[in-house]
């Protein structure tokens, strides 16, 4: 291809750029083509973009740039991106979604860099299409804390929320998290979606008891995508209430206790708190 016949060069500015999640066959062409002609790449790991450049024969300047990069590597990119065509990816999927970058896009903005933004790949949307779940509302949650108090306390807060749930999980926190919602949201179904777009893709639904025991047998490997089907209009109905205060009461107050199991059961808070009063002075 003679110079006259090269593609134009991208307009300065920032390019988000979502990458293949798994399968590098999901590498969009737009995103093949704006990898290939910007000036350089900001990226997670610099290893895990390499990978995926060569497999597409492109070869870049990298910058790493994650949860650890602080306002001097961010006033760096975005000095570039003046006079240069900036792309930012994650190692996989689509960039800020549970990722380093916001910090960097909100700079631009309000330096009127300009921003352009590459649809493709998404775990959280990938496990909701396969799940089965309702998906007219949905809410992405991120990765649940890795603290029992706080994990039980961002779900109980989540409870009352009429969606399908969506967290990211690791392999070795699957269970506890499995443990919290069985004890949290009691009666919802889960479904666990893992090694999306792979050889070994798999998703399985069932009540969190049974995925409990289902992995215990088969210890799962990859990334999760954990989702929670939303509460149903018979809410509240056969839940055992003084398990659930009980649980809560180990670390809360009876007040909070009450407040906690009425966000994940539907049941009156002031009765909850009633209860709650006389299982303490038990």
């Amino acid at each position: 291809m003679s110079s006259a016949e090269r593609e134009p060069s991208l307009t300065p500015g920032l390019y988000i750029v979502a990458t293949p999640i798994g399968n590098l066959g999901d590498i969009t062409m737009r995103a093949a083509d704006v990898l290939a002609r910007c000036d350089a790449i900001a990226c997670e790991d610099t290893r895990v973009t390499a990978k995926l450049l060569k497999h597409l024969g492109i070869r870049k300047s990298l910058w790493r740039y994650d949860d650890h990069s602080n306002e001097k590597d961010r006033a760096r990119l975005l000095e570039l991106m003046r006079n240069q065509a900036i792309a930012l990816v994650s190692d996989a999927g689509t960039p800020l979604i549970s990722d380093p970058g916001y910090r960097l896009v909100r700079d631009a903005r309000e330096e009127g860099i300009a921003i352009t933004s590459l649809p493709g790949a998404s775990a959280a949307i990938v496990g909701l299409t396969l799940s089965g779940l309702p998906n007219d509302r949905f809410l992405f949650a991120g990765f649940l804390p890795v603290k029992e108090k706080a994990r039980g306390d961002v779900l109980a807060e989540l409870a009352a929320i009429p969606a399908t749930l969506i967290f990211y999980e690791t392999a070795p926190r699957l269970a506890r998290s499995l443990e919290a919602i069985d004890a949290v949201l009691p009666g919802r179904e889960v479904a666990v979606a893992r090694e999306l777009t792979k050889l070994h893709e798999e998703c399985r639904t069932g009540s969190p008891a049974e995925l409990i025991a289902y992995y215990e047998a088969h210890p799962p490997r990859g990334e999760i995508v954990l989702l929670v089907a939303p509460p149903g209009e018979d809410m509240g109905q056969g839940v055992d209430a003084d398990a659930l205060l009980l649980a809560a009461l180990e670390h809360d107050k009876p007040s909070q206790a009450a407040a906690q199991v009425a966000k994940a059961t539907g049941l009156d808070r002031k009765i909850l708190y009633a209860r709650a009063m006389e299982l303490k002075s038990l």
